[in-house]
């Protein structure tokens, strides 16, 4: 009786482990796909919908507009050639004006509304 027991042991325990590898396997693919998929929610779709709006602030631009550059120049747009924009930057005497890539708007400064 005790070489049953030890002989039927082994071959129980092969059966069950074949069941558990085909459950592991498919929790060894579910994982990385649940990852990718919150990965997807949480920093890829912000982001893309981000650059959208960019995108359209961007090619919504027009002469006047006052704005906002990603080194910090206010300015008021005065002309627009593809991809290029001339600002008018400070006031008075010391306007200045400055040629800048259109990339590198940040945002356009709306008025105040009372």
């Amino acid at each position: 009786m005790l070489f049953e027991t030890v002989f039927a042991e082994p071959a129980a325990t092969a059966a069950n482990g074949a069941a558990a590898t085909g459950g592991s396997l498919i929790s060894a693919f579910a994982l990385p796909v649940i990852m990718l998929v919150v990965l997807y929610f949480i920093m890829i779709r912000p982001q893309r919908k981000k650059d959208k709006l960019v995108k359209e602030m961007l090619s919504q631009l027009t002469v006047g507009d006052k704005i906002l550059t990603i080194g910090g120049i206010h300015g008021k747009i005065t002309a627009i050639k593809d991809d290029k924009l001339i600002i008018e930057s400070g006031m008075g005497a010391d306007v200045s004006h400055i040629k800048i890539e259109k990339w590198a708007v940040k945002e356009v400064i709306k008025p105040y509304e009372a």
